[in-house]
């Protein structure tokens, strides 16, 4: 049987689309809702269950959340999912600023351990400014071959 009118009725009434509308498949009802052509008797229907509203589906978060976990460690970062140039990912400034802060550091250490003089410190401080060292350890290496950096006490 097609109870397409009842189904737009209630649908109306609950405020829902017509696929959200559920009929009951007793046999029994099925003579009560034919019958029930007004509003109010689909009211009457809906009161007593055998209409009734259907939850709304939503979508599931279980693959995002799978494909945020798996980023938290650290995959799908390969070169098949890149998307923009390398800068565009890590700007050339972002990435300069994470480098001269690791030096800056490290020269401040030195400096606080005794390992180097002031001197050493402004004149090196500046250079690593001016973009002379790529990274920390190739700081490290022109402190060590320039003979400024005292080992450290034991």
């Amino acid at each position: 049987m097609r109870f397409d009118y009842q189904r737009r009725l209630a649908a109306s009434i609950l405020g829902i689309g017509v696929n959200r509308v559920w009929i009951t498949t007793d046999p029994k009802a099925q003579d009560d809702i034919l019958d029930a052509i007004t509003r109010d008797g689909i009211r009457n229907l809906i009161r007593r269950n055998i209409i009734q509203k259907r939850p709304v589906q939503g979508v599931s978060r279980g693959r995002a959340r799978y494909r945020a976990a798996q980023k938290a460690k650290g995959r799908r970062r390969g070169h098949g999912s890149r998307e923009g140039a390398l800068n565009a990912r890590t700007p050339q400034k972002r990435r300069w600023i994470s480098v001269i802060r690791g030096m800056r550091r490290h020269l401040r250490e030195l400096r606080d351990q005794g390992r180097i003089d002031v001197h050493t410190y402004r004149r090196f401080y500046a250079q690593a400014k001016g973009g002379m060292f790529k990274s920390k350890a190739h700081l490290d290496q022109q402190l060590r071959a320039a003979g400024a950096v005292r080992e450290a006490a034991k």
